[in-house]
């Protein structure tokens, strides 16, 4: 029998105007923080947060993300925090990550503030290094979950709505990836690898279930400004569910064609969970899924403006050559792409790049045939 594990944050907390509190539940975690923000939120945030802080008795040095997760950020910013108590990471899913490294780095205790909803990086125990061009290079585990997540509902509302697409695009591929690895048999992502238990993939169904039931919804609503509890469900789809979900059942082909796309420049634009919602039509390409199954998430992705065909990309007219590079940097041997259960080769992975596109397209123009 195979050992199964189970990992998540020991606090989540979501709700209007939660940021007020950031104090208090830091001071929870030790007297000491690193306050790591986005160039945005520190703007619009900064203050208020150091404020908090100071209420509660935490010491604070601050300093801003520099935009991308590279081993150079990581190193200035380990330096800078020393032997503080805290890291509090707060931005989006690049600047999360990197606080989550350097808290690792220095032993501290995590703390994520998400500011918008648009990856599934604030619960999980992982991040992810680029390059300084914006290319994927790997992952890097932490051996444990944040200590604290806390998410201002209000805050998200505030950010551009693609943001949320975006999220939503990324949370979509939790169960069809997670099924990928269930399949597969693979090991999931909690310390160096378990089985799914039981309550990973039940999280990662009904992270689709709410998605399914509440996306279109909340897309419109917060188009609109308005926070409803289907905008609530999304926030936390995208952020709790999404996040429990592939971290203890595993990712598969829509990240890893996302990860390999990277290494075409007209990508670099897109948001990480718009090219993982293309990467999930690549992902059922390749495991010849019901095609009513893959006109269902076009049409879904459609509906909230995420890319469904190559153009969507920037990627119109782009050469068999270029998809069969990448479709090699899919396949290289660290890929999340391998708990696909199917045999892969590059070759395989670009024509199911190129095929997702054309019935996209077809389903787009109202041809299926």
């Amino acid at each position: 029998m195979r050992t199964r594990g189970y990992g998540g944050p020991i606090r989540y907390i979501q709700g209007p105007g939660v940021l007020s509190n950031l104090g208090s539940y830091a001071a929870t975690l030790g007297k000491s923080a690193l306050l790591l923000a986005d160039a945005f939120v520190e703007t619009e945030y900064g203050e208020q947060m150091r404020a908090s802080l100071k209420e509660a008795g935490v010491e604070c040095i601050s300093t801003v993300f520099c935009g991308e997760t590279t081993d150079e950020e990581i190193a200035r910013c380990t330096r800078l925090a020393g032997q503080l108590d805290i890291v509090i990471g707060a931005g989006g899913g690049k600047t999360l990550d990197a606080g989550k490294i350097v808290a690792r780095d220095i032993g501290a205790r995590i703390f994520t503030v998400p500011t918008i909803a648009s990856t599934d990086s604030p619960t999980s125990g992982i991040g992810v290094i680029y390059t300084a061009d914006g290319v994927y290079d790997r992952v890097e585990i932490c051996y444990r979950s944040p200590d604290i997540v806390l998410v201002d509902s209000e805050v998200i509302l505030k950010a551009p709505i693609r943001f949320l697409a975006a999220g939503i695009g990324d949370a979509l591929s939790t169960w069809y990836e997670a099924r990928s690895n269930l399949e597969s048999r693979s090991n999931n992502y909690i310390s160096d690898g378990y089985t799914t238990t039981i309550a990973g993939a039940q999280i990662a169904r009904a992270c689709h279930e709410t998605l399914m039931r509440d996306g279109r919804a909340a897309y419109a609503a917060a188009k609109a400004g308005c926070l409803t509890e289907a905008v609530e469900n999304i926030i936390e789809a995208n952020t709790l569910l999404s996040g429990l979900g592939f971290e203890n059942c595993g990712v598969s082909a829509a990240h890893g064609i996302h990860d390999a796309l990277t290494i075409l420049e007209p990508t670099h634009h897109l948001l990480h969970g718009e090219k993982v919602a293309f990467g999930i039509l690549g992902l059922l390409v390749l495991e010849n899924r019901d095609p009513d199954e893959f006109e269902g998430v076009v049409r879904f992705c459609a509906d909230l403006g995420l890319p469904v065909t190559l153009a969507d990309l920037d990627l119109a007219d782009v050469s068999d050559a270029d998809l069969l590079r990448v479709g090699e940097a899919a396949m290289h041997p660290d890929s999340v792409i391998h708990s696909v259960p199917r045999p892969l080769t590059a070759k395989l992975v670009a024509d199911a790049i190129r095929t997702a596109d054309v019935l996209a397209r077809r389903i787009l123009s109202g041809n299926k045939h």
